[in-house]
């Protein structure tokens, strides 16, 4: 298997399976989707990729270096991430967990892109796009198949969601 096809399939099966525990989140009324946890784990999945060195040069570098400002810039861009998350008391609804995973998957790719290696960002930037476009119109499908929920009250859902 060729180096970017590895690099593919490690991403899109971390997208998919966050995007199926997202589904589940979903269809039981929880705030997270598929489109929030298909974001997370793609995130993960860079980061994860980056701090092992994969694909990477790191024959001159400090591993150690690198691995703490991964683990630094993750956990600082959960914080801006964190800050545009409302709850909204009188609905009881969460808004904004779709945006702050957007903004954590962003941090991974930029880690990513920081390290040179930008064939794996632009697969990542393609996956993150594909989950985006297509996630909102398979909700749709599956909620109205599985649930029964109209259009119109599913839309509502992702406004506040969003």
């Amino acid at each position: 298997m060729s180096d970017y096809l590895e690099v593919t399939c490690r991403l899109v099966s971390a997208v998919l399976i966050g995007a199926v525990i997202g589904l589940d989140r979903n269809l039981h009324g929880k705030p997270s989707g598929m489109k929030t946890l298909g974001l997370v784990a793609l995130g993960a999945s860079l980061s994860a990729m980056a701090s092992q060195g994969f694909e990477f040069d790191f024959a001159a570098r400090d591993n150690a270096a690198a691995s703490r400002v991964i683990q630094g810039i993750i956990t600082g861009i959960g914080f801006l991430g964190a800050g545009v998350i409302v709850h909204e008391r009188s609905t009881e609804r969460v808004r904004g967990l779709t945006t702050a995973a957007s903004i954590w998957v962003t941090a991974a790719i930029g880690i990513v892109c920081g390290m040179g290696a930008w064939r794996i960002a632009g697969i990542a930037m393609l996956v993150v796009l594909a989950l985006l476009v297509l996630g909102r119109p398979l909700e749709h499908m599956l909620h109205r198949r599985w649930l029964g929920k109209s259009a119109d009250e599913r839309a509502t859902i992702d406004r506040l969601e969003e």
